[in-house]
């Protein structure tokens, strides 16, 4: 496989701090052919979020193909784009391509697969299909997250060495999930990736490596599929399977995943009363409903790993919530007593355990090597709080010792970080907020907060080094008042 010239800079020497980067291959290419004016000038949003990547409008189809041909590069059509383009020919540059398609027809934007292939058969030439038009999903707040969508699939399809974290989307109307996923990458940032399937075949596909229920091996669930990769399914209820193009094939989704993956946090997004019957098994999150964002941000963060860490009841119900390690190893001290609260509290780590949340938390807050010690163990009761303890205070050793190299300076607290970002060249601040380093290595020292704020900020030069520095100047004065993070 070519190295990409656009893969993160080379690690740092052991000691160090060095993140793990979900995405190691970047579109260094990102090639707009629209007839839309919308559409072609919201290739400027690209260029300002995305400086990585060589951003060209094209002016007409011979120069498509232009450009090296061991590039990873997305090329975005709009309807009558992507009609007259040669997809054949770009696909055969030898390079990495994805071709997306930023549809204004609002035909497609409610169609299945099959039935906007019959009707518009141009759509068949596009890798993923999004919806655009002039209210509801603009074209500049569509193209960002569409092109991050293609970079996920890429990796996903072709760059898989490693464990990934993946949100899994099924619908097959583009109009939704277009919608809905500038909001979801505003939630996860680089930690995970989105990969959406528009058909039961396709989630099947992607959940157990076989079209059709019948073949799922669940002896050997690993071998085949990314089931293992899923941190949460967002499903609707209502899409094709086989020929039957709007059933309810939800349900035996639902149905399929919890009997194979019962750790997969479910989200339904519907609006049809049947959903009812899914509350307790999933959230139920009505499409289009005031306050159903910020009810689906505060779900991701306490289901999947990235907000705190949240333990409940028999019955679902939250218990306690652990912040950072400091607080989780104050309430392992007390599990470990021999007391009734002790067994109790032990009883709610292995609920937890059960669902694998804690490798999950460990690798979403950036603590790698606690996940990968956890995730093989079935440790339950004492074991279990014995063996979190003992990883945990190695991880909170290995905080407080090891460095953050940035142009060869190490950083350890924020002040240093500070005092880095205001002299070091512009350059070297770039790869690193590109990559989302920087929010990467906050959330493992604790800085959840400033973590959260960094990880959407993106641009160059120095504007870029004015968000950063002026971004941990306002935290350095909070912890202040408030101590740092355990």
């Amino acid at each position: 496989m070519t190295e990409r010239r656009n893969t993160p800079p080379a690690a740092a020497p052991e000691a160090a701090y060095y993140p793990r980067i979900i995405n190691p291959v970047r579109f260094s290419r990102a090639v707009v052919f629209a007839g839309d004016e919308d559409v072609r000038a919201a290739a400027a949003e690209l260029a300002e979020n995305m400086p990585w990547t060589r951003v060209e409008v094209a002016r007409g189809p011979a120069s498509l193909a232009r450009g090296d041909d061991e590039e990873a590069a997305v090329f975005l059509f709009d309807d009558t784009g992507l009609v007259v383009a040669d997809v054949d020919r770009l696909r055969s540059r030898g390079g990495d391509t994805v071709v997306v398609l930023l549809s204004l027809n609002d035909d497609v934007h409610i169609s299945p697969p099959a039935v906007a292939r019959e009707r518009h058969p141009y759509t068949s030439r596009a890798d993923l299909v999004f919806a655009a038009d002039r209210e509801d999903v603009p074209p500049r707040t569509i193209i960002g997250p569409a092109v991050r969508c293609a970079e996920d699939l890429l990796n996903i399809r072709s760059y898989s060495r490693e464990r990934r974290f993946i949100f899994l989307i099924v619908d097959d109307e583009p109009r939704w999930f277009s919608q809905f996923l500038p909001a979801l990458y505003g939630i996860i940032g680089q930690r995970a990736d989105v990969m959406i399937a528009r058909t039961f075949e396709k989630a099947l596909e992607c959940l157990f490596g076989v079209d059709r229920p019948s073949a799922i091996d669940r002896r050997n669930l690993a071998s085949r599929g990314r089931g293992d990769d899923i941190i949460c399914l967002i499903t609707d209820l209502y899409f094709p399977r086989g020929d039957d193009p709007a059933g309810p094939a939800g349900r035996e989704l639902v149905d399929l995943v919890q009997s194979a993956y019962p750790r997969i946090p479910i989200i339904v997004a519907s609006k049809d009363r049947s959903a009812d019957d899914l509350r307790g098994r999933a959230l139920i999150l009505p499409k289009g409903d005031p306050g159903s964002l910020q009810i689906l941000k505060d779900y991701i963060q306490d289901h999947t790993g990235m907000g705190d860490f949240v333990l409940a009841a028999a019955d679902g119900r939250e218990t306690f919530r652990l912040g950072d390690l400091a607080r989780m190893d104050e309430f392992l001290a007390e599990a470990a007593e021999p007391s009734k609260r002790g067994a109790r509290l032990r009883e709610a780590l292995d609920r937890s355990a059960e669902r694998d949340a804690f490798s999950t938390w460990f690798y979403m807050h950036g603590h790698a090597r606690a996940a990968e010690i956890l995730r093989p163990r079935q440790d339950r009761g004492l074991a279990l709080v014995r063996e979190l303890r003992r990883v945990i205070a190695a991880e909170r050793a290995l905080i407080r010792t090891t460095p953050f190299m940035i142009g060869g300076e190490p950083v350890f607290e924020l002040p240093d970080l500070l005092e880095v970002l205001k002299r070091i060249e512009t350059s070297r601040i770039q790869a690193l907020s590109d990559n989302d380093v920087f929010s990467n290595w906050l959330e493992w020292k604790g800085f959840h907060g400033l973590a959260e704020e960094l990880r959407p900020i993106h641009g160059s030069g120095e504007r870029l080094r004015e968000l950063l520095a002026g971004a941990v100047e306002k935290w350095i004065a909070f912890h202040r008042e408030t101590g740092p993070p355990g």
